[in-house]
């Protein structure tokens, strides 16, 4: 216990590049996004702007300026409730973009529904055009220790995604202990996920680098053992840039270059966006802008 938080001080106590191998690595923290909605409020034209954005995360003359401009840079996937999922896909076919769709699902945030009805609901998302499916995991069968039955509700919703990809959601804010949150996540893995993922960012403590240590040592532990790649996504109050740097850090320095890409390595997040543009503007005008000038995430 007391390494783990040691070391998640130490990665918080990094200096983070500065001038333009910052603005390197705020890029790179971009194309690694996955730019979320996940409100009661949402609605096809609210959906329709996260797309817009997704699709060109930072203002082009911005990006001109770097001659970063023709170098495709985009988010890594939008995130919506399973209802929007027809939406985003409708938006992101009008605008010619091949950005995958990526859907919550199996009764989010809480998991608390019968499993009938968390099956179906991945089903449905699946078949609205969802590339990606962010699966909740059953808290209660971790907290109880029914780890076999955990094991099998998520080769169900594995079964279910079919070719989509699966990350499963721990909600370590949920699962009391470190150990608990190792074995879910070793559980969870051995049951076919893509990606093992923080928090949905609806309890109460989401994203933090010490429980992250943890479960990025459980991806390490299973890769020297299986010669298999899980990726890893934090989610839940990561709102600035530098926060951004961090998790960036924090994989660099545990797992290694080949986890820095949107394939194995996601930031969930809906307001991160916006700060990262303003840190870019900053970079190339040497002023910060002010909230009007940059289009709304």
């Amino acid at each position: 216990l007391l390494a783990v938080l040691k070391r998640a001080q130490h990665i918080q106590g990094q200096k983070i590049p500065k001038k333009q191998w910052q603005a390197a690595w705020l890029l790179k923290a971009v194309t690694c996004i996955d730019l979320t909605t996940l409100a009661g409020d949402d609605t096809p034209s609210n959906v329709h702007r996260l797309c817009m954005k997704a699709i060109q995360p930072i203002r082009y003359d911005l990006l001109k300026k770097i001659d970063m401009h023709s170098k495709g840079i985009t988010t890594a996937a939008v995130c919506v409730y399973p209802s929007r999922v027809a939406d985003a896909v409708t938006s992101l076919k009008a605008a010619n973009s091949s950005l995958p769709v990526a859907s919550v699902a199996t009764g989010f945030p809480a998991g608390q529904t019968p499993l009938k009805t968390r099956l179906e609901e991945v089903r449905m998302a699946v078949a609205d055009g969802a590339t990606e499916i962010d699966i909740v995991i059953n808290r209660t069968l971790a907290l109880t220790g029914q780890w076999e039955a955990m094991y099998d509700e998520i080769c169900s919703f594995r079964e279910a995604c079919g070719d989509a990809h699966m990350k499963t959601i721990l909600a370590i804010g949920e699962l009391g202990t470190f150990t608990n949150v190792y074995k879910a996540s070793l559980v969870a893995m051995m049951a076919g996920s893509d990606f093992i993922k923080t928090s949905t960012g609806k309890e109460a403590v989401n994203a933090t680098y010490s429980v992250a240590i943890v479960m990025v040592r459980a991806i390490r532990d299973y890769f020297l053992r299986t010669g298999h790649k899980v990726g890893f996504k934090p989610a839940g109050g990561i709102r600035t840039a530098q926060e951004s740097l961090l998790w960036l850090t924090l994989i660099k320095e545990e797992l290694g270059n080949d986890w820095l890409c949107p394939l194995l390595f996601r930031l969930g997040a809906s307001s991160l966006l916006a700060d990262i543009e303003r840190q870019i503007y900053h970079h190339v005008t040497g002023q910060y802008a002010a909230y009007h000038e940059l289009p709304m995430a």
